[in-house]
């Protein structure tokens, strides 16, 4: 029932003068208006009214109560309609979206941009599975497994012998001769490492006596002796890298855990993968590195770089790695032909570590894709696929700063040198053909974990007491000890023991001669005249206190 209030309200049309007949004027509309889907002929109570005053195609004096042409009705059924008294914000279209097409557009890019993501996740998935497989012995699940400590480990040290060959030049005839060898040492109790690099000329007895070629020569070409054989023994890697194990295990006494094998190619698209590796040439030549060989691949100079840091891309990273000035192209600042070419192999391999564990590459799809995929084309090696994050997190660890870059032979190492046998060029030992012990000694103090020993500090002996070979005795306590004796001596009698600092940089050796001898080391090498000349890092003058000191030692065992 509709109240006096409403009756006495003035008729107020809609907008466009549209009123239902099924209601009176002024009566509020509870509902919202339906098109009729009835019969094609309408009743009258379904016919719309137009209200006087709102159109003008229609005669004045035409009142509600006039029915509209049926045409004119069914055309106002394909209209908008908006009702009178609905608040403005809730006016709208009721039959559909303002753009429908639009409405599509957008559903069917969400559901292409949802299957893209899918298919690019799930091929990322699969090169990820593929990349892995192939380069570590597992699958991508072997990833979510615990992570498992690294042979070695426990022992504080983890050894890997990386080898590279070059399969992939177009200029070289031995295609699987390992013209790099390195062995990576990682100390995982004080996060520190080295790279030393192995002359691929040095000549070594190839630890079997199947090779068809022969049993001794150049160790680059023990793994293409391996490979030939399918060598396979217990507790070595199969095929040529086992072989080459066993020869490094041999010669230079140390416990290899791991190998890597990895071909030229992958050098150069692992540098490009990354955007590039930074290089610093400090070449005692004003003219830096040049090398005038030709690369097979361009055509053009194989190195030709000023002192001074460069930004280099893959192809000029693997003709440096190439590059020792061999003749008879013009060089210069290759004075020492394949052992600078290691040297810089090493420090590029350092750049490309940085550049690998750097944010800009892990958090780049693109470039971590695309270094998956080099692994996966250009390397092999002996681990398993769940100690990959353990190796990066120790790698993660050791800076640049805390790894050593040594070759047997540069301005403070001498322990291998040049020599013709049979008129071919080897590189033998310093102590002599097949004599590795000095190398064997030198990597011992290397793996130490005593800082004693990792000082490898220089001693001299002087026997200042009455006791015959006294001098001699303490040579073997000390080399033992793992300090290098450069030599021993006489000096007058006297009755008490001096140990004479030369080099302050040796604290942890300074403290070990202080307790053993119990005697205040001293600086003062003026009062000391007979050791003029002397460049040990110590030197010890044995007195008699030391000579009683040795009999109650003797007496004691």
């Amino acid at each position: 029932m509709i109240g006096n209030k409403d009756k006495n309200r003035r008729p107020r049309p809609s907008i466009d003068g549209i009123v239902s007949s099924g209601g009176q004027l002024g009566s509020p509309l509870t509902r919202s208006y339906q098109p009729n889907r009835g019969p094609a002929t309408p009743s009258l109570d379904n016919i719309m009214h137009r209200a006087d005053g709102f159109h003008t195609s229609r005669p004045a004096g035409s009142g509600l109560g006039q029915v509209a042409e049926t045409s004119e009705a069914a055309a106002l059924l394909d209209e908008p309609i908006l009702l009178d008294d609905q608040p403005a914000k809730k006016k709208k279209h009721y039959f559909g979206h303002k753009h429908p097409k639009l409405r599509k557009v957008f559903k069917r890019g969400g559901l292409s941009l949802l299957v893209l993501i899918v298919l690019i996740g799930g091929f990322l998935g699969w090169k990820l599975e593929k990349d892995i497989s192939k380069v570590f012995h597992g699958n991508l699940f072997s990833l979510f497994h615990p992570v498992t400590k690294l042979k070695g480990e426990d022992q504080g040290r983890v050894n890997i012998l990386l080898a590279g060959n070059s399969a992939d030049d177009p200029g070289h005839n031995g295609a699987n001769l390992t013209d790099s060898i390195m062995l990576i040492s990682l100390d995982t109790a004080d996060n520190t490492g080295y790279l030393l690099s192995i002359p691929r000329d040095l000549y070594v007895n190839y630890a079997t006596n199947s090779c068809p070629y022969g049993n001794s020569g150049k160790i680059n070409a023990v793994y293409e002796c391996g490979q030939a054989i399918n060598f396979n023994q217990p507790g070595y890697t199969t095929g040529g890298m086992g072989l080459l194990e066993k020869v490094v295990d041999q010669d230079f006494g140390v416990n290899v855990d791991y190998t890597a094998l990895i071909d030229y190619a992958g050098l150069r698209d692992a540098v490009n993968a990354v955007g590039g590796i930074s290089f610093t040439v400090n070449s005692p030549d004003s003219c830096g590195l040049y090398d005038g060989n030709r690369d097979y691949a361009t055509g053009g100079i194989l190195v030709n770089l000023s002192n001074g840091t460069h930004v280099l891309n893959g192809e000029q990273a693997l003709d440096l790695a190439r590059a020792r000035g061999d003749p008879p192209y013009p060089s210069c600042g290759y004075e020492n032909g394949d052992f600078t070419r290691t040297q810089n192999q090493r420090q590029e391999l350092l750049s490309l570590k940085s550049k690998i564990l750097s944010v800009g590459v892990l958090s780049n799809p693109a470039k971590l894709t695309s270094l998956l995929d080099t692994f996966g084309n250009s390397v092999q090696t002996s681990f398993q696929a769940n100690e990959i994050l353990r190796l990066y997190s120790l790698s993660k660890k050791i800076p640049n700063s805390s790894i050593q870059s040594i070759g047997l032979s540069n301005s403070n190492v001498n322990l291998v040198k040049t020599t013709d046998i049979n008129g071919i060029s080897y590189v033998i030992p310093s102590a002599g053909l097949g004599d590795f012990s000095d190398i064997q000694n030198y990597l011992q103090r290397l793996n130490s974990s005593d800082p004693v020993v990792k000082e490898d500090a220089s001693v001299e002996i002087l026997n200042g007491s009455n006791t015959d070979g006294l001098a001699a005795q303490t040579e073997t306590t000390l080399t033992d000890k793992g300090l290098n004796v450069v030599g021993i001596g006489d000096d007058s009698v006297r009755p008490a023991t001096v140990i004479l600092v030369l080099n302050k940089n040796k604290p942890a050796t300074e403290a070990y001669l202080k307790s053993m001898f119990k005697v205040t080391p001293t600086t003062n090498a003026a009062a000391y005249p007979e050791t003029e000349g002397y460049s040990a890092d110590f030197v010890i003058i044995l007195g008699e206190d030391a000579a009683s000191s040795q009999t109650t030692n003797s007496s004691a065992q």
